[in-house]
């Protein structure tokens, strides 16, 4: 696509300052979504406690409120006489209204629901009696979170982590009432789609338009192959592990020998589900 004076336009500034910066918006985004998402996601999946149901929807709105919804709230706190908007002016004299970091927050909020949900869902699906073990074994609540829990909530974190990078990237209601439309400083790609629009610049909206299409579709293409190249990988290893034998078993079907006794005199009471030499 070329504009009247042969100028490809997706190298002009129209096009490649607002699609770096949702880029830079997206990633910060995800990096404190992922921060935030997988402490609570583990605490909320491990643990039960009186309200929790109440504190779980809190944390799923942005994901069913109205994008103009969560821009006003975020508004209310982090506005001129917001709470923390004082806070962050008092401490440090920065403000985040009209400001590529207020396009941020709103990306981050917008996206927390969706790691928060997945990777909660991951954490529950892990064996505990594999957690377990690993206590038992002297292992720290740490020591069994960073070598048994997250390994195995490892996909699900990963869908996750896309997911939520997909969302910030395309962010548009409340970025628009907390950050603004300042092209060059607050303007992302969906707002700069909505800007050219708006003043008839229909090449330049349809580049971008054509970009976001492009990147959302490699993103949800990458996740599916993933996720079938795991679920192969996974399948494989255990059809592995099922037909390794156990020692001083003379089959391989690891049923008969799963049921095998630690006692001596347990393995002297029947020889029906016990492996023989």
């Amino acid at each position: 696509m070329q504009n009247a004076d042969g100028v490809v336009l997706l190298f002009t500034p129209e096009v490649v300052v607002p699609l770096l910066l949702s880029l830079r918006v997206a990633g910060l985004a995800v990096l404190f979504v992922f921060l935030a998402g997988v402490p609570v996601a583990r605490l909320m999946a491990g643990r039960d406690f009186p309200g929790k149901d109440v504190v779980e929807a809190i944390l799923a709105l942005p994901l069913v409120l109205p994008p103009t919804v969560v821009g006003f709230g975020l508004l209310f706190l982090f506005g001129k006489h917001g709470l923390l908007g004082r806070l962050l002016e008092k401490l440090w004299g920065v403000s985040v209204i009209f400001n590529w970091w207020g396009a941020v927050i709103a990306s981050t909020v917008v996206a927390f629901p969706l790691l928060y949900q997945t990777v909660r869902a991951s954490f529950q699906a892990v064996d505990k009696n594999i957690e377990n073990a690993a206590r038992t074994l002297g292992a720290s609540e740490w020591r069994v979170f960073q070598t048994v829990s997250l390994p195995l909530a490892w996909p699900g974190l990963v869908a996750g982590i896309v997911m939520a990078f997909a969302r910030a990237l395309g962010e548009f209601g409340a970025t628009l009432m907390v950050a603004g439309n300042i092209p060059g400083r607050t303007q992302t790609v969906p707002l700069a789609i909505y800007a050219a629009t708006e003043s008839g610049d229909n090449r330049t909206a349809l580049v971008l338009v054509v970009l976001m299409t492009l990147l959302s579709f490699i993103v949800i293409f990458w996740v599916n192959r993933w996720s079938k190249h795991r679920l192969k990988r996974w399948t494989l290893d255990d059809e592995m592990f099922n037909n390794t034998p156990i020692p001083g078993c003379s089959t391989y079907t690891n049923d008969r020998c799963s049921n095998q006794p630690k006692r001596q005199k347990d393995r002297d009471r029947s020889n029906e589900h016990f492996c023989t030499e």
